[in-house]
C-alpha cells in the first residue's frame, strides 16, 4: 500500500470520526457544520481506493468506485431534510449498490449454496415490512423508495455471501462484514426517521458510524480482491 493511499484512508477515518461526533448533536451548529464534513468521506475513501496498489488488479475496481460515486451522490441529498432530498438519497444509494451487486454476482461461486442468500431475504421479509409500514404512515411517497433501497440493499449482502474461492478469503470476510454493516445502519436510520417519534440524537451518529465502517470495508474487501491468495506482496510495492 501507497503513503499516499494510507494517508488518504488515515483521513477518511478522522474524517468519519468527526462527521459521526457532529452528527450525534443536538446542536443545529454542529449538524450544519457537516455540510463540510460529510462530502468530503466517499472523495477521499475512493481516491484512497484508487491510489492502493492492491486495487489496480482488483476484479472488483470498476464497481466499487461507481458505487462510491453513487454514495457520494446520497450523502449529499441526505445533507437535506425535505422528502424529495430523501428520495434523492435512497435513489442514489440503491444505484450505488446495484453497481456493487453487479461486481460480486460477476465473482459468485457457481456452486455456492443458496442457504446463505436465502437468510439474508429472510432477514429483510422479518424486518422490513414495519418500518416500510411506518414509513407509509409518515410519508407514502416514501415508502416505495424505500422498499425498493432496502431490497436492493439486501441483495448487497445476499452477493457477499457467495463469492467465489478465487476472491481471496479475506476479502470475502471485509466484504460480507460490510454489507452487514450497511444493513445495520439503514436498520437504524429506518428507525430513528420512521419508526420512532422522538429519536434520541445519539442515533444518527450511529447511523454515520456504521455507515462510514460499511464503506471503509466494502472498499476494502475490494481492494483485498486484487491480491491473490497465494500471492505474498499483499502491502503492494
Amino acid at each position: 500500500m501507497t503513503r499516499v493511499s494510507t494517508a488518504l484512508k488515515l483521513a477518511y477515518a478522522a474524517l468519519a470520526a468527526v462527521d459521526t461526533a457532529l452528527s450525534a448533536s443536538s446542536k443545529p451548529a454542529r449538524h450544519h457544520a457537516r455540510r463540510f464534513t460529510k462530502p468530503l468521506l466517499l472523495p477521499t475513501l475512493a481516491a484512497s481506493f484508487a491510489t492502493d496498489p492492491r486495487a489496480r488488479r482488483s476484479p472488483l475496481r470498476r464497481t466499487t468506485l461507481a458505487g462510491q460515486a453513487a454514495g457520494w451522490v446520497g450523502d449529499v441529498a441526505l445533507l437535506g431534510d425535505d422528502p424529495r432530498h430523501f428520495a434523492l438519497g435512497a435513489s442514489a444509494f440503491a444505484t450505488g449498490h446495484a453497481a456493487y451487486i453487479s461486481g460480486l454476482l460477476a465473482q459468485r461461486d457457481p456452486d455456492a449454496s443458496p442457504a446463505k442468500p436465502a437468510a439474508v431475504a429472510a432477514a429483510w421479509a422479518v424486518g422490513a415490512p414495519r418500518t416500510l409500514l411506518a414509513a407509509y404512515r409518515t410519508a407514502p411517497a416514501l415508502a416505495p423508495v424505500l422498499a425498493g433501497y432496502s431490497a436492493v440493499l439486501s441483495g448487497t449482502a445476499a452477493a457477499a455471501t457467495v463469492l467465489g474461492p478465487q476472491i481471496p478469503a479475506d476479502a470475502r470476510r471485509a466484504t460480507v462484514a460490510g454489507a452487514g454493516l450497511f444493513l445495520l445502519s439503514d436498520s437504524i436510520l429506518g428507525l430513528r426517521k420512521f419508526v420512532l417519534a422522538d429519536p434520541p440524537a445519539w442515533m444518527e451518529g450511529a447511523v454515520m458510524a456504521t455507515y462510514t465502517g460499511a464503506q471503509f470495508l466494502l472498499a476494502e474487501g475490494a481492494a483485498r480482491a486484487g491480491v491473490p491468495d497465494a500471492d505474498p506482496s499483499v502491502d503492494g510495492a
